[in-house]
């Protein structure tokens, strides 16, 4: 069951990345926006899972609550770029989010 949730996960945060880009240059439609709030649900879903499974190890709380960030960071780079303000700083942040999620996903932190 772990291994199943794992892969769902894993696989949901590289889509996820995929259709933020995918929202960002094409900022008028909208079904890509649509299916990236799916797979945020995705996220969330099978990480809770393998928190029950893991016993909520402090880290992996962590991991969640910077995910929870990086899911409102991405938000506001969409939305920003639909009203054309600067995203340079939210970039930055999402980058830096995403590289300490993965860091820590992958036990490399």
């Amino acid at each position: 069951m772990f291994n199943i949730l794992l892969q769902s996960h894993s696989g949901s945060w590289a889509i996820l990345v995929l259709l933020l880009v995918i929202s960002y240059f094409a900022p008028k439609q909208k079904i890509s926006l649509m299916i990236q709030r799916l797979f945020y649900l995705i996220m969330l879903g099978t990480g809770i899972g393998m928190l029950f499974i893991l016993g909520f190890p402090l880290i992996y709380v962590l991991k969640g609550i910077l995910a929870i960030v990086l899911i409102g960071v991405m938000e506001m780079i969409v939305g920003r770029r639909k009203r054309a303000e600067s995203t340079k700083m939210l970039w930055i942040a999402c980058i830096v989010l995403i590289l300490v999620i993965i860091s820590i996903g992958y036990n490399w932190i």
